[in-house]
């Protein structure tokens, strides 16, 4: 299996504060990559760290082999790489296909922004329903949906998701996490999912890192996490 991702000994700050430190980790090809940890751990900064937004200070950031640790942010969606942010971030003026069809910007293949257009509406087919309506007047678990179906439309390498389950309804959830699996499954995707629901995160995780304070303090296979007891007391409430 090859690695997609790589974090070697990572240092990032917000001006003088810093918020990683020396994080490793690494994701393989195909992997669906889990990191938990409380609130202001730094699990966001460290999507944004992979994905530009937060240069590191020290330490390297390699994708498919390649250094991009102080490459744009648009340069790096470019190579394959999208986040859907904590929040959503949807663009609520704009119709669910006109959100749409802004995932697929970097892109000029028509039948194949076609044809990546009718899977989402497969996926999520309550977007289909509202494709005309304005994003701002969906549901948060419809953004939620309509957030991840962007994102696919820009045909990642690597998925980023940031707290997907926040403020949903179990239910819808539950759906999405299944579509995760199954975007995962079907398109090959590798997905990097930091969450703060870790027993949800964790199910359907191949491998799993804990954050502490900016620090990995943990990593096992996703199996082995749910079954540690610092992690139950800690994460799972048990």
């Amino acid at each position: 299996m090859s690695r997609i991702l790589e974090l070697t000994k990572v240092n990032s700050f917000y001006g003088n504060i810093q918020a990683l430190y020396d994080v490793d980790l690494h994701i393989d090809t195909g992997e669906i990559i889990t990191l938990i940890g409380a609130n202001g751990a730094g699990k966001s900064t460290t999507l944004m760290t992979v994905c530009g937004v937060v240069q590191a200070r020290s330490g390297s950031v390699e994708y498919q082999g390649l250094d991009i640790t102080k490459e744009s942010p648009n340069k790096i969606v470019g190579q394959g790489i999208c986040q859907v942010p904590e929040g959503r971030l949807i663009f609520p003026e704009l119709t669910v296909q006109e959100n749409l069809d802004m995932g697929a910007f970097m892109r000029n293949d028509k039948s194949g922004i076609a044809r990546d257009l009718e899977y989402s509406y497969d996926l999520f087919p309550i977007l289909a329903e509202r494709r005309r309506q304005p994003g701002g007047n969906l549901s948060g678990g419809e953004q939620q949906m309509l957030a991840i179906a962007r994102a696919l439309m820009a045909r990642p390498k690597l998925l980023l998701l940031d707290e997907p389950s926040m403020g949903l309804a179990p239910l819808v959830v539950r759906q999405i996490f299944d579509i995760i699996q199954k975007v995962n499954r079907e398109a090959g995707t590798t997905i990097f999912l930091v969450e703060q629901n870790a027993n949800l995160a964790l199910k359907i995780g191949h491998r799993g890192y804990v954050m502490e304070n900016g620090r990995i303090v943990l990593t096992d296979t996703c199996d082995k996490l749910l079954a540690d007891e610092q992690v139950k007391k800690a994460y799972l409430g048990l």
